[in-house]
């Protein structure tokens, strides 16, 4: 095999099934069959930024595939594509490394800005999937997965990896799924933990980055399960309100030149940018830290709903 040129591209091959589940998904909504909510405006919008990321990915992805051929070229060993324990071990290793891009895209403001439209939506369904960044490539966060080249990894072998690893995201992104078996939600990722980390309650704030396995999030500290007495609200803590595709896509950015723009200091340009979202010099916006801060302390009283259940 070629290391520098995938044989096949698993999200192109799965595109076909992408769009088949989500028709029977709608069907069985609207038949009631299964618990699931689509809005029409809210699906298109959702369709457009998935075929906008593939513009997206054509346009600026060739900065990321020559500087992964270029840090390959300048490897420490020669991993064979061949080798059964090479897939294996890449499986491991860049399902590690997304669950970092994906805690970074949400714990710092400036990847942030690349990947919220992705939690834009109100709704969640197996649309919600293809609601993509256009933006990510620019963000950077693609460099993220250049020590793996470095070991030795081929760029082919990357790209399929990587392929697989969203096609597999694609089916967590349902409410007609409930819980999987327990052995399964305890090392995988599966639509209950995926809509914990959709949902913008305080309590599930900042939760589940997993990718494919859910055993990173129980290593690092950020697993949260889905609760039966609370039900995921999906969005973001400011939801858009706007089906405007130009906004979704760009509107955090907007936001931070806006900041940037009144900043009065390297202190406040720094928070502005890399600090946690909804980051304030006088720390009058809220951030997840604070929004769950808040929650526990009203959880503690004693007349709380959730102390009182």
């Amino acid at each position: 095999m070629d290391p520098l040129k995938a044989p096949f591209d698993p999200v192109t091959l799965a595109i076909p099934f992408f769009v088949l589940t989500i028709i029977l998904e709608i069907a069985l909504t609207r038949f009631k069959a299964v618990k699931s909510h689509y809005e029409t405006k809210d699906t298109m919008t959702s369709l457009g930024m998935g075929l906008g990321s593939n513009v997206a990915g054509v346009l600026t992805g060739g900065a990321a595939v020559a500087a992964t051929v270029w840090v390959w070229q300048h490897r420490v060993f020669d991993i064979p594509m061949t080798a059964i324990w090479a897939w294996v071990a890449i499986f491991f290793l860049e399902d590690l490394t997304y669950y970092w891009f994906h805690r970074l895209s949400h714990e710092r403001r400036f990847w942030w800005a690349a990947h919220v439209n992705h939690h834009s939506s109100q709704h969640y369904n197996l649309s919600t999937a293809l609601r993509q960044t256009w933006t990510g490539g620019l963000a950077g966060t693609w460099a993220l997965w250049l020590p793996l080249a470095f070991l030795g990894f081929p760029p082919a072998m990357l790209a399929i990896q990587k392929g697989i690893s969203l096609v597999y995201q694609f089916w967590i992104h349902t409410e007609a799924i409930g819980r999987m078996p327990k052995w399964f939600e305890a090392v995988f990722n599966t639509p209950s933990h995926h809509r914990v980390h959709h949902a913008r309650n305080p309590r599930y704030l900042d939760s589940n980055y997993a990718g494919i396995l859910i055993i990173w999030d129980r290593l690092f500290g950020t697993f949260q399960p889905e609760l039966d007495e609370e039900t995921p609200r999906y969005g973001v803590v400011k939801n858009l309100s706007s089906f405007n595709i130009l906004r979704v896509a760009f509107h955090e950015w907007a936001g931070i030149a806006k900041d940037l723009a009144g900043s009065r200091s390297l202190r406040e340009v720094a928070g502005y940018l890399f600090g946690p979202p909804g980051w304030s010099p006088d720390g009058s916006r809220d951030t997840s830290a604070t929004l769950k801060a808040q929650w526990a302390a009203d959880r503690a009283k004693p007349n709380s709903p959730d102390v009182a259940a």
